[in-house]
């Protein structure tokens, strides 16, 4: 795929479908242009017009005098892939499909994209589109969409899946006070995507914050490792609409009913750094912030307000956004003794009281802004009698000139707030109407800071004392023998190949041998029955504990078989498993569940029968797993705090557990065939593990 970089600062346009008659598609996409003051040659595209709105039209773009370096196509679908085809032959790279009746109508219209898309490869086109609104880059300027306006200027990039949205947002930003670097509409993503985009604007000197709507994600071979590269350069702030099933349609596994059906989009998020949201105001809140603000050093949040119930409510949110109350520092409170009444609270948050002038209010900014225990500020001004609304908001930008911590104002009001909000904004301000706001983007922008520290390697490609060769002979077999999940000594000899530490289990066929196993393995013993089709082995008498001598083993058997045949006399069992009882430990769970687009998804937490009740776990995905994160996924439960030694109780070993979910995510992404794998419990003890109950379903 050829650079992007012309298909946002093109020196030529094609439009083809270009129109005289208002309200049709393409006379908008012209007249935007020319409103728009774009400098480069247009060059309309209509077979019955010599002259459109004052430029020489063209039949075909096969008669321009040259290869422009966009077209945009708003013509009807059925005509729009030979036309595609010509521009191919005219070797134009970059192309913006505004026609719909694709795949969006189904039937033909599928077959139709299907063919486009053909043609867009067979020329290696940068196709956006088709159904699309357009696109816009406000620093060219270029409006190639049929959008009313041009978006206000701005260094924020927006994607949109949805035109629709597009179209209101630009409509809102009017009044929001937010402007744009670039404004593109993905229409049906049948060429490029929102990644090759997203790429595209990690390098563009005229983006600060990449923010997107999504209601799919494209398929990418390496979705996080693709974008972690670009998330470090600049912060991408997405909101995913709709949801994707996890893994199998009918989840049997533990890990499967925890999934959750947007589970792995979050996962593969937050993995790969970007910042999901879950509303279009979030969206623009959080963006805003990084499109005006420096980062953090740290996530000590100082709060000035002239309203106590305003301090109270960002007390609150901090707790819920990892954000700490500044503990300023005895010099730092005798500055602000020395400027504030008595009355006022000078530690966090400060209270400058309601009747505060605007000299209180930059005073006390300016000595927080000097404090090295604060790393962010935010100023709540609530509009009292006495406030100078429009005074207060001068201090600040006087007050953070040569600021190099982010201050984000909170001017909790309406119509008073209307200019100081204005000015606030033209001088890269971020103004929110209420304190948790103000919060929860200080946490994205810490956040983003912390990401630029994180280090990606990935030690499951480190592990290669396995035997691949011998989980692929177990497969074939149970394949051969027409089951889906595995018995439970295939699935410890899946788990002894890959290293994983399992209680030793066999399958008998004969009271005599089981005895002899059970002997081998040394009392005492666990005897269950071995069958895919019986799930609930306990409740039909299917497990017998605690076998300490061969007579016991012998008896046992026989007992199991029975129950088997009595409860279920249309199952053929496949024999009764032995397994060694091991000592108690930290129950924990491993487990996998296969999501279909972001593949292998492991997931960690409390073990044991309440798993599913408690609830206690946490996901991410196998592909560049990274230690970090490794750790991470462990922290984020709170089986966690029993495996460090909760209450006077030993530890666990947790590198030990560490090891497990690499040896499980190495083995899921060997095997494309797994689709659930469950280990549940392992018992954690203070040195080693144990995997009693290893479930895998291919």
């Amino acid at each position: 795929m050829d650079s992007l970089d012309k298909m946002f600062k093109p020196d030529s346009v094609a439009i083809i479908g270009a129109s005289n008659s208002e309200g049709k598609v393409g006379y908008i996409i012209v007249n935007n242009l020319l409103e728009g003051n774009y400098k480069g040659k247009i060059y309309p595209i209509n077979p019955k017009d010599d002259e459109i709105q004052g430029l020489k039209s063209y039949k075909s773009v096969l008669d321009l005098p040259e290869a422009p370096d966009l077209a945009v196509i708003s013509i009807p679908s059925k005509g729009v892939n030979p036309v595609l085809e010509e521009c191919g032959k005219k070797s134009i790279k970059n192309v913006v499909v505004i026609s719909a009746g694709f795949k969006e109508i189904g039937g033909e219209g599928v077959k139709l994209e299907e063919e486009l898309k053909s043609i867009a490869e067979k020329y290696d086109m940068n196709l956006i589109g088709p159904n699309s609104l357009g696109i816009s880059d406000s620093h060219t300027p270029l409006n190639a969409s049929f959008s009313q306006s041009m978006p206000p200027k701005g260094n924020m990039a927006f994607i949109s899946q949805s035109g629709a949205m597009m179209v209101a947002i630009i409509d809102w930003s009017f009044t929001s006070g937010i402007g744009f670097s670039k404004c593109i509409s993905l229409g049906n993503k049948a060429g490029t995507t929102e990644i090759e985009l997203i790429e595209n604007l990690a390098n563009d000197p005229e983006t600060a914050v990449i923010t997107v709507y999504l209601e799919s994600v494209s398929e990418s071979d390496d979705f996080i490792n693709t974008l972690r590269t670009v998330s470090k350069k600049k912060p991408i702030v997405v909101l995913k609409s709709g949801c994707s099933v996890a893994g199998a349609a009918a989840a049997s596994s533990h890990t499967g009913a925890l999934a959750g059906s947007d589970t792995a989009f979050t996962t593969a998020f937050e993995q790969a750094g970007i910042f999901r949201v879950t509303t279009m105001d979030e969206l623009f809140e959080v963006a805003s912030a990084f499109s005006n603000c420096e980062l953090p050093k740290g996530r000590n949040m100082a709060v000035i307000t002239n309203a106590g119930g305003g301090g109270v409510l960002s007390v609150d949110s901090m707790e819920r956004h990892n954000i700490n109350i500044a503990d300023f520092s005895d010099e730092t409170v005798k500055k602000l003794e020395e400027i504030l009444p008595l009355e006022a609270a000078c530690t966090d948050p400060v209270d400058v009281l309601g009747d505060a002038p605007t000299d209180r209010y930059k005073d006390t900014l300016e000595i927080l802004l000097d404090s090295d225990e604060v790393d962010a500020i935010s100023i709540i001004v609530c509009p009292t009698a006495k406030a100078d609304t429009d005074g207060i908001a001068d201090a600040i930008i006087e007050g953070t000139k040569d600021s190099n911590k982010p201050v984000l104002v909170v001017n909790m009001g309406g119509p008073s707030f209307t200019e100081p909000n204005k000015k606030l904004r033209e001088n890269e301000i971020p103004v929110y109407v209420f304190p948790e706001s103000a919060v929860k983007v200080t946490d994205y922008l810490a956040s983003f800071e912390e990401l630029q520290h994180k280090k990606f390697d990935t030690p499951v490609d480190d592990i290669d004392d396995v035997d691949k060769e011998a989980v692929e002979k177990i497969f074939e077999k149970v394949k051969a023998d027409g089951r889906d999940t595995l018995l439970g000594s295939e699935a410890y000899a899946v788990a002894e190949a890959y290293g994983i530490s399992a209680a030793p289990i066999k399958l008998s066929t004969s009271a005599e041998e089981a005895a002899d196993l059970a002997e081998e393995m040394e009392f005492p013993v666990v005897l269950k029955i071995a069958s895919d089709k019986i799930l609930h082995k306990s409740d039909i008498g299917g497990v017998k504990v605690g076998i300490s001598n061969r007579d016991e083993a012998k008896e046992a058997y026989d007992e199991i078989i029975a129950n088997a045949k009595k409860a279920h006399p249309d199952i053929v069992p496949d024999g009764v498993e032995v397994q060694k009882m091991m000592d108690s430990g930290i129950e924990v769970i491993v487990g996998m569940v296969r999501d279909e687009q972001f593949g292998p998804m492991i997931s960690f937490g409390m073990g044991g029968v309440l798993v599913n009740l408690i609830e206690d776990v946490s996901f991410k995905l196998a592909k560049g797993l990274s230690s970090e994160e490794i750790d991470e996924q462990i922290n984020e439960t709170k089986v966690s705090k029993l495996l460090k030694g909760y209450r006077g109780e030993a530890p666990g070993d947790i590198d030990e557990v560490k090891n497990t979910i690499k040896r499980v995510a190495k083995l899921t992404l060997d095997f494309d065939d797994i689709s659930e794998l469950d280990i549940n419990p392992v018992f954690v003890y203070e040195e080693g593990s144990s995997a009693l109950d290893i479930k895998i379903k291919l």
